[in-house]
């Protein structure tokens, strides 16, 4: 297993986790539970956000920019349904 595939495991872990902790927090029933919640999913989406940062910089998770007219075409969409 190389450093690539490790840090992959670590995304994938920490989004899953970062959706369990969001899960918690709109589901909790108290404001400590739902600070609690609250507090580790902000650490958790740090921690991703820094995962992902050092694969990007590394070449490993790339990203295409959107086009103008895609983003257009998807507003267009969008407004006609409200």
């Amino acid at each position: 297993m190389n450093d690539k595939d490790l840090m992959e495991g670590m995304l994938l872990t920490t989004k899953g986790v970062a959706d369990l902790y969001l899960h918690g927090t709109i589901e909790s029933s108290t404001a400590h539970v739902h600070a609690s919640f609250d507090n580790a999913l902000c650490e958790t989406l740090k921690m991703q956000n820094q995962i992902y940062d050092s694969m990007s910089q590394q070449g490993w998770y790339q990203t295409e920019q959107a086009q103008m007219t895609e983003i257009q075409k998807v507003k267009q969409k969008y407004a006609k349904q409200n």
